[in-house]
């Protein structure tokens, strides 16, 4: 049997449930004892039932919430990347080949979710330029 990672941590939605695994046992049969829970989002760990953590296992559960949050934070932005890929093919489908009935049922919904967007980006963009804008305009 191949070395086996001294812990799993089983992905849930807003984190993970963190497991020991061993094989110590007579027959070599893989355990997995519930250590604790983490929550990604907030990054509290909660010990699983009397389970006192020690350092090491507070320092791989840090690492993989480290991990994990780097991952999320990639496919955060491929999301948003494919997102505006989704955009531009849209904008070809509603040129080129959408009907009037299917552009009917998608047009309002589109056109509020587009206004919506760009407020929210022009508003940021301006919250960034603001400090560099103000800083140009005062001689810094």
């Amino acid at each position: 049997m191949t070395d086996l990672p001294e812990f799993y941590f089983r992905v849930r939605e807003n984190g993970a449930a963190v497991f020991r695994v061993s094989t110590d046992n007579r027959q070599r049969r893989i355990e997995m004892t519930e250590i604790a829970v983490v929550n990604v989002k907030n990054g509290n760990v909660r010990p699983h039932g009397d389970h006192e953590l020690s350092e090491a296992e507070e320092r791989v559960i840090a690492d993989w919430l480290e991990a994990r949050r780097a991952v999320l934070s990639a496919r955060d932005l491929e999301d948003i990347h494919r997102t505006i890929d989704h955009l531009n093919l849209t904008a070809q489908w509603a040129q080129s080949r959408a009907s009037e009935a299917e552009l009917d049922a998608v047009t309002d919904r589109l056109l509020l979710a587009m206004h919506d967007l760009r407020t929210v980006l022009v508003r940021r963009k301006a919250d960034r330029l603001g400090p560099r804008a103000e800083a140009g305009q005062t001689g810094e």
